[in-house]
């Protein structure tokens, strides 16, 4: 169907009519004499512009994504590979990120580890004996999944085997983040494993806290401990040592050992008020948190459970709390002395008899 040309006839014919440039069809043409005749009664016409489509929302994603196949081979390929726009970039990363881990305290000397796999068989990783907030990108170092260390001039970490064991039982882990933040660690030393349905950003963003009993950092017996209790927990306490966390690229697992340490001094604080007694969401409502954890990718080997088993914390037992210990008030105190009643009576008649 053919759009309704307007002449400058047409418009006087219409506005004799008593009609206005309202009534002139959206999609109609008008030639340049019509357009005069209506600028020149004052009239316009409102055409509907057509919308400019609007670009999806997007979230921030630093995952690194590699084609499966395609990892370097050759030397040179290797060195190419490494010293690349996009892998110099996430070497980048891991160094602010070193530094925000530092600026928190939550390494001391050299303490601390990051690294990030990059393909089948390669990951980043950062240097040993060196500061965390004091690295830099020529001292990241290249590793195969069997900690073989294929690029970088500065020597790799010997934890990055824990990383490595992660990696290789949780396709998921795309980057770990090892540090000794005080509160978290202090839950680790402790033997504490921390509760569960407290605060709801803890249930989403880290699920349960998971724990690996001690053994040598940077030994294979650690490594595995850890990647078996890594698989279900994308947050660990190693006992006596510190907290790893993993995620889908190195400020995801950043983040979560920002949430640990939070959410440990959180409970520590909260422990020590109202005769350190904690009140916990339902089971019901925990139910629904880990649901919200699916929706963001993010597995929870408690989404089978009860709802009565959510919540169970019979595990934990909240720490010194400050009361009159109730000892101090019961029948069984120790009896009075007799003879310090004497005493205590005998001078208490000698001042009345002074007085008087």
């Amino acid at each position: 169907m053919s759009k309704k040309v307007f002449t400058a006839a047409d418009i006087e014919a219409l506005l004799k009519s008593g009609k206005s440039a309202a009534d002139i069809p959206a999609d109609a043409v008008l030639t340049p004499s019509a357009r005069d005749a209506l600028a020149g009664t004052g009239s316009r016409i409102a055409r509907t512009a057509t919308p400019t489509p609007v670009a999806e929302p997007i979230l921030p994603d630093y995952e690194y994504h590699w084609t499966p196949g395609s990892d370097p081979k050759t030397p040179a390929q290797i060195e190419a590979f490494f010293h690349s726009p996009a892998i110099t970039r996430l070497k980048e990363r891991m160094v602010e990120i070193g530094q925000r881990m530092w600026n928190r305290e939550y390494t001391d000397g050299n303490g601390g580890n990051l690294t990030i796999r990059v393909g089948d068989n390669l990951v980043l990783c950062t240097p040993t004996l060196v500061s965390k907030g004091f690295m830099t990108v020529e001292q990241m170092c290249l590793v195969d999944m069997e900690g073989v260390q294929l690029a970088g001039k500065y020597k790799r970490t010997s934890e990055c085997m824990t990383h490595l064991a992660i990696m290789k039982r949780q396709p998921k882990a795309k980057a770990c983040c090892h540090a000794h933040p005080p509160h978290g660690t202090a839950f680790a030393v402790a033997g504490v494993q921390p509760p569960t349905c407290m605060i709801p950003e803890a249930e989403v963003f880290l699920g349960q806290i998971g724990m690996s009993k001690y053994q040598t950092p940077g030994t294979p017996a650690n490594a595995k401990a850890v990647g078996e209790a890594a698989v279900d927990h994308m947050a660990v306490l190693m006992v006596n040592h510190g907290v790893i966390t993993w995620g889908k690229d190195i400020e995801d697992a950043y983040w979560k050992m920002e949430n640990v340490e939070s959410y440990c001094k959180t409970i520590w604080v909260a422990s020590q008020l109202n005769g350190g007694k904690l009140l916990t969401i339902t089971g019901g409502q925990a139910k629904e948190l880990i649901d919200l954890r699916k929706t963001l990718g993010m597995d929870d080997k408690r989404a089978g459970f009860k709802e009565c088993q959510l919540c169970d914390n019979d595990g934990f037992s909240p720490g010194t709390v400050c009361h009159i210990p109730e000892q101090q008030t019961s029948s069984n105190s120790a009896s009075p002395d007799p003879e310090a009643e004497k005493l205590v009576q005998a001078i208490t008649e000698q001042i009345m008899a002074s007085m008087k």
